[in-house]
């Protein structure tokens, strides 16, 4: 059913659920697992991003993230690909599951920055205008 799942993630914990959710799935179905961080580029803008050092660190940020995705598949032992890029979240998960030809993405129904008990933007916009199967957590 599902031979290629996307788990985009910012450490979040609506994101960590989707997480133990997509690693699970990925164990059941022996599909290959991608992980993505993005760093959102959009949401501190260009003048703060404006030192390499400010970027660096963010995307140092993603690689730790990253890190608990990677301890969390391997205690499953399903295998996972990682990435940090920059960009619009919701932009840059809907190119990177084209680019890995993902069969579903699993991801947190709210980031971060997210507050009440609405999905969020990113999320919205993946499920709204992207083109392959969803599932919140």
């Amino acid at each position: 059913m599902y031979d290629t799942i996307l788990v985009p993630t910012d450490g979040s914990d609506a994101a960590n659920r989707a997480t133990e959710h997509a690693v699970s799935l990925a164990r059941t179905f022996d599909a290959d697992l991608y992980g993505l961080y993005v760093v959102d580029t959009q949401r501190y803008g260009k003048q703060t991003l404006g030192t390499d050092d400010v970027l660096e660190e963010l995307e140092k940020r993603g690689r730790e993230v990253l890190a608990e995705l990677e301890e969390r598949a391997d205690a499953d032992q399903v295998p996972v690909t990682t990435e940090v890029v920059d960009g619009r979240p919701s932009s840059e998960i809907m190119a990177y599951a084209d680019e890995v030809d993902a069969d579903l993405i699993v991801l947190g129904n709210r980031g971060l920055g997210g507050i009440g008990g609405t999905i969020g933007s990113n999320a919205e916009r993946v499920v709204r205008y992207g083109d392959r199967p969803v599932i919140t957590a």
